[in-house]
């Protein structure tokens, strides 16, 4: 047996087992269903298990192909984006950059960048993959994420691009009719909206400018895992809120928000670039991030890394 791994039938098998497909992934590579089949059969063949349970109607991974699956898929990955980058030190960069953004933000902050973008680099497409859940980038194959968290240890690397702060705002209407707080431990007698994509959505911690910290519980009539959805009850007069800045700064800077308790200051929230942990990436997905990066960071809500 030849002592050099049959790289072919691993690429070919990761295809398989991404697409769930014999005729899908030999499509998408080009090649005959036949030639995938036997692929997969030489590879099972070699390692002396099978990977994949075949019946008529329906093609599943074993339990030894699903054990594998995400190192081969990861193979055939880092194989990727390594023709890809010598081919793009000589071309211009092209082809699809997946990447997953949280809901607003994405809507918000980053579609209104793309035009600008693919006029720059008119060879890439873009799948934006919009959503507050947390992505699982090998597993659904994404070259990257934006995440606003403060990511916990992993294989993933960061690359962070500012703080995200979160303000305690009001309407102008809400002030007039029940005045401002002089302190924070006055919100548990008012009604305030609970933002559920913070860790602690009931549950607000203040630090003041000279030190003093105070974590305030409280209640309120809505709570949502969107801000959007909060902004109009916001509005309207009904209670305060606690938001990331990028969400609310043009209410702020035409006065229909006003902040509440300057003087004291919520927890910032890391933006990051987000990305598997191959080494090599193809120049499409680098210059992505870069532009990205680079207009983000100069976004006039965007807070200097701490």
């Amino acid at each position: 047996m030849s002592t050099l791994p049959d790289l072919e039938a691993w690429a070919i098998f990761a295809r398989v087992a991404e697409t769930g497909s014999f005729a899908v992934a030999a499509a998408e590579l080009g090649l005959s269903t036949a030639t995938v089949s036997k692929a997969v059969a030489r590879l099972e063949q070699r390692i002396g298990g099978a990977l994949l349970s075949r019946t008529s109607r329906r093609l599943a991974l074993t339990t030894l192909g699903d054990e594998i699956a995400t190192r081969a898929l990861r193979l055939l990955t880092d194989a990727e984006a390594l023709e890809a980058d010598m081919l793009d030190r000589t071309a211009q960069p092209k082809g699809l950059v997946r990447m997953a953004v949280p809901m607003s933000f994405g809507q918000q902050q980053v579609a209104p960048l793309l035009p600008g973008l693919l006029l720059q680099y008119p060879q890439i497409s873009i799948d934006l993959h919009l959503g507050d859940e947390v992505v699982d980038l090998v597993g659904g194959g994404f070259d990257f994420a934006l995440r606003i968290a403060r990511l916990e240890n992993s294989s993933l690397r960061a690359r962070r691009i500012c703080n995200v702060r979160l303000m305690l705002v009001a309407s102008p209407l809400y002030v007039a009719m029940h005045g401002l707080p002089a302190h924070p431990l006055e919100l548990q007698d008012r009604p305030c909206f609970g933002y559920a994509y913070q860790p602690t959505a009931n549950r607000w911690a203040f630090t003041a400018q000279e030190g003093e910290q105070v974590t305030v519980h409280l209640s309120g009539p809505l709570r949502s895992n969107n801000g959007d959805s909060i902004k109009p009850a916001l509005l309207s007069g009904i209670g305060l809120a606690a938001l990331p800045d990028f969400l609310i700064w043009s209410e702020l800077q035409e006065g229909r928000l006003i902040e509440v308790l300057p003087d004291w200051a919520l927890p910032t929230v890391p933006l990051s670039l987000v990305t598997p942990p191959a080494s090599l990436r193809p120049a499409r997905v680098t210059v992505t991030m870069d532009f990205l990066h680079d207009a983000l960071i100069k976004a006039p809500w965007a807070a200097a890394p701490s």
